[in-house]
């Protein structure tokens, strides 16, 4: 029965989900704790191990979902399955692509989807944020620290033009000198 709900669910995800694995990040989020195959929590750590490990994000995730809830055949069966919509859609869009991609409805479809993808983007980062206590009203060193670490890292992004590489491990590193 877990295998098939794991199945089911990251097979309709990957599906529905467009702009890439954090914009699958509240989906997924309902779907874990609606299972209840973890808590929010636990979901929040896997989803930073997610992040940081090699590849997609939304697969990493699916994996260690699918392992948490039923061992190595689920963490297999939620790749497959959170994979296998990309990869039907990609064979059928590209075999249509020639016809399609001038069409204007299709452009004007996916000009809507871009801020729907970026508030997804949003949503789960603040959701991250409150369930890992990031964002607080109260006004101490480590809520400073964090909008401080926050803005100069736009900044290097947007503004310098760093490779997101180089701002990730400077974070890390500044995390590790402030938190420690």
């Amino acid at each position: 029965m877990v295998l098939w709900e794991l199945f089911r669910t990251f097979f309709l995800m990957g599906f529905v989900s467009f702009g890439g694995g954090y914009a699958m990040l509240p989906i997924m989020e309902k779907a874990v704790t609606e299972y209840g195959w973890m808590s929010a929590e636990r979901l929040t750590n896997m989803i930073a191990l997610a992040g940081i490990s090699p590849g997609p994000v939304a697969v990493n995730s699916a994996i260690l979902i699918g392992y948490s809830a039923a061992g190595i055949r689920g963490a297999i069966l939620s790749a497959v399955a959170i994979l296998l919509p990309s990869l039907i859609l990609v064979i059928t869009v590209a075999a249509l692509f020639i016809k399609l991609h001038h069409n204007p409805v299709v452009e004007r479809m996916f000009y809507g989807l871009k801020p729907l993808v970026t508030s997804l983007i949003i949503y789960a980062a603040i959701k991250f944020a409150l369930a890992n206590n990031l964002i607080t009203l109260d006004i101490s060193f480590r809520s400073i620290s964090l909008v401080i670490i926050f803005g100069l890292s736009l900044f290097a992004l947007l503004k310098l033009r760093w490779n997101p590489v180089y701002v990730i491990t400077l974070s890390g590193l500044v995390g590790i000198a402030l938190y420690s």
